[in-house]
């Protein structure tokens, strides 16, 4: 069976480094070859590009810009009354995908208000999700690029995320009903969410786009102590057919290059 792919999420991993193109190198020494990462807008395009040419990385992911962190966004594609901002932010954001070659691009749901009671403000929300990503659907899909919607768990990461499940964003999908917006499947939020991952992998994998990892509940290495069984989900995976790029986004327990040897003891073990 072919390999699994990994893409190192140079927003977590190799934060030793402070600019993204050290990281871009630093990610290329390890033996990874592809990269991605959440916001990429305060380096320089041209920088960027460059250094991904000489270095031959894929980028294999970035999101949209999260609005105004200061004041509590996290995205804006499911926030009523932000839609010129959404449409901004994705314009940005495909900007920068086109000059970096990226083909995926998450489309961030953003928060349910502060002080809003979730269940009353649901259905609007995802009305205007559903408005968003078909516009987005019909931006990405003229450039060739994969929208993704991600789902993030509401227990311990953010409490206000809107999007928080796979069976949420399923729905959803349906709803927008394009071949160029999937789904991305966090293995760390979905064990915290709902669980039952052998069987939500089954069933959404055909909806997916990009899968992410981390262990749970710390959010450390994927062979760190906790609740997930990776060598078991990688198996599963490949048995699978699943073909796209898996993001490495977690939190180094030490230095990076030290929690590298789970990644590498995957390499040496697919060596043709």
């Amino acid at each position: 069976m072919p390999a699994l792919k990994f893409s190192a999420n140079i927003s977590w991993l190799f934060t030793e480094f402070p600019e993204f193109t050290q990281r871009l190198r630093a990610a290329a020494a390890a033996g990874f070859q592809s990269v991605e990462a959440a916001w990429l807008y305060d380096s320089d395009l041209t920088e960027l590009k460059r250094v991904k040419d000489e270095t031959g990385l894929e980028i294999a992911l970035i999101n949209t810009p999260p609005g105004d962190l200061k004041n509590g966004d996290l995205g804006l594609g499911a926030v009523p009354g932000r839609e010129q901002e959404f449409r901004r932010g994705l314009d940005l954001a495909v900007r920068y995908a086109k000059a970096l070659d990226c083909r995926r691009i998450h489309l961030m749901a953003g928060r349910v208000p502060a002080g809003a009671d979730r269940a009353a403000v649901a259905m609007e929300m995802e009305d205007t999700f559903v408005l968003n990503l078909k516009h987005a659907a019909g931006v990405l899909s003229k450039e060739r690029i994969i929208g993704l919607i991600e789902p993030i768990n509401t227990r311990i990461t953010d409490a206000r995320y809107f999007l928080d499940s796979p069976h949420q964003a399923a729905v959803i999908l349906q709803r927008v009903s394009h071949p160029n917006i999937k789904m991305q499947m966090d293995i760390y939020h979905w064990q915290i969410m709902d669980g039952n991952l052998t069987q939500n992998i089954q069933k959404y994998l055909p909806l997916t786009g990009h899968i992410q990892i981390a262990q749970v509940p710390d959010r450390h290495e994927p062979d760190s102590d906790g609740e997930v069984n990776f060598s078991y989900l990688f198996k599963l995976l490949e048995e699978l057919g699943y073909r796209d790029y898996i993001g490495c986004e977690y939190k180094p327990q030490r230095s990076t290059e030290a929690g590298l040897d789970w990644v590498k003891r995957y390499w040496n073990s697919h060596k043709d």
